[in-house]
């Protein structure tokens, strides 16, 4: 009669703890992975993210020649900072030329005003003379009624009665030359003052065209400094010093670091649940997983990548494979975020939208507010133009009479 093999107890212990280990590893894997499906039900991500932002050309409104560099790759400006100087002595001649074309218009208006002035002194002038007319034909008149009554006793000669009569003829003549003067008097008023009515000097045409030459060269004057139009940092500087160049050439760009966003491109089987106004959490590979992002979602495009490239698909024709398109969403970021950890245009990130109330708006039914970008660095140098022009006026009005 034979015996079973008795298994030895040092084996019996091991093989009962391999299989409680093994135990605990299998639960701890079945926890972990309800745990992160639980978690991630209401999550979509990609990694197929990029840090976007507004890359401003610089470019110039005038033609000119480089005398200036006064920025350079990687350098921080401020908002109206010179960032490249134009050789400006053309525009300071035609400046100069403007300057001296609208003193001479004020003089010129100056002057119409005050021959209304004196126009109407003569128009007095001429109802005097008038009237001194008609008193000499009254007067001569009464003359040569007396005389013809004195004509049929002999009392008065035939000579003096000729005399009398010519002597009215001459003041009748007199008094048609003094209202002729009346009359060449107020049309030359009125003349004039079709070329001064409604206006005062500043307001004149003819002012206001010369201010506008002003304006002009002013401007231009001023453009031979291009100015940063927001806070940046420089780059793609490709102007040289002594380089001529055109209205519109490209000189560098510049990007405001303190204004990006994130453009995440999900599949369009992750849109179901993306609205806008839903928290996203990123990270980005400058800096790991260690530091994260807080944005929201703050639109999605209007159309996937391939529908916007330059060879758009032709999926009508020959065979077709299906291929899986991407719509970009765009995530806002903090700015006190980018401030303490900042990003860099076109470095990647990971996105994950946290997508449990989808309950937003899909797409934008309304129009911006406000602008989404603007200056006010080019404002300034219309306004001290528009000061320039009101110092010139001044100077050549003149403190004596005004209209």
């Amino acid at each position: 009669m034979s015996t079973a093999p008795t298994t030895p107890p040092a084996a019996s212990a091991k093989r009962q703890k391999t299989l409680t280990v093994v135990g605990l590893v299998t639960l701890i894997g079945l926890a972990y992975g309800g745990y992160t499906w639980y978690a991630g039900r209401d999550q979509v991500s990609t990694d197929n993210a990029y840090v976007q932002g507004n890359v401003i050309q610089i470019t110039p409104q005038i033609g000119g020649t480089v005398t200036a560099i006064l920025a350079d790759d990687t350098d921080f400006v401020k908002a109206g900072q010179a960032l490249v100087q134009l050789d400006p002595a053309d525009a300071k001649v035609a400046l100069q030329l403007a300057e001296a074309n609208l003193a001479q218009a004020v003089r010129q208006v100056r002057g119409l005003y005050a021959n209304n002035l004196t126009l109407a002194g003569q128009i007095a002038m001429r109802d005097t003379d008038v009237a001194k007319a008609q008193t000499d034909v009254a007067r001569t008149t009464d003359d040569l009624a007396r005389r013809q009554s004195l004509v049929g006793n002999g009392a008065v000669s035939k000579e003096e009665l000729a005399h009398a009569q010519s002597q009215v003829a001459q003041a009748h003549s007199a008094l048609a030359a003094a209202k002729a003067a009346v009359t060449t008097a107020r049309d030359q008023l009125g003349s004039n003052q079709t070329l001064t009515d409604g206006t005062k000097i500043d307001s004149h045409p003819s002012v206001q065209a010369a201010a506008a030459k002003m304006r002009e060269a002013y401007l231009a004057l001023h453009r031979a400094a291009l100015p940063a139009p927001v806070d940046g940092v420089v780059a793609k500087r490709t102007v040289q010093l002594g380089q001529r160049v055109a209205a519109g050439t490209p000189l560098m760009s510049l990007i405001a670091l303190n204004d990006l966003w994130v453009d995440a491109n999900f599949k369009e089987v992750q849109l179901r649940n993306i609205r806008i106004g839903q928290p996203v959490t990123l990270t980005a590979d400058l800096y790991g997983k260690r530091v994260e992002y807080k944005g929201t979602v703050a639109g999605l495009g209007a159309g996937t990548g391939a529908a916007f490239s330059l060879l758009p698909a032709q999926n009508a024709t020959g065979n077709w494979i299906k291929v899986v398109q991407r719509v970009p969403v765009r995530v806002a970021l903090d700015a006190k975020e980018l401030a303490a950890n900042p990003l860099r245009v076109g470095l990647s990130m990971h996105a994950t939208v946290d997508v449990g109330a989808p309950s937003g708006k899909a797409l934008v039914h309304a129009p911006r507010a406000t602008a989404g970008v603007q200056t006010e660095v080019y404002s300034v140098v219309d306004a001290q133009a528009t000061a320039e022009i009101g110092r010139i006026i001044a100077a050549h009005t003149g403190t004596g009479r005004k209209p």
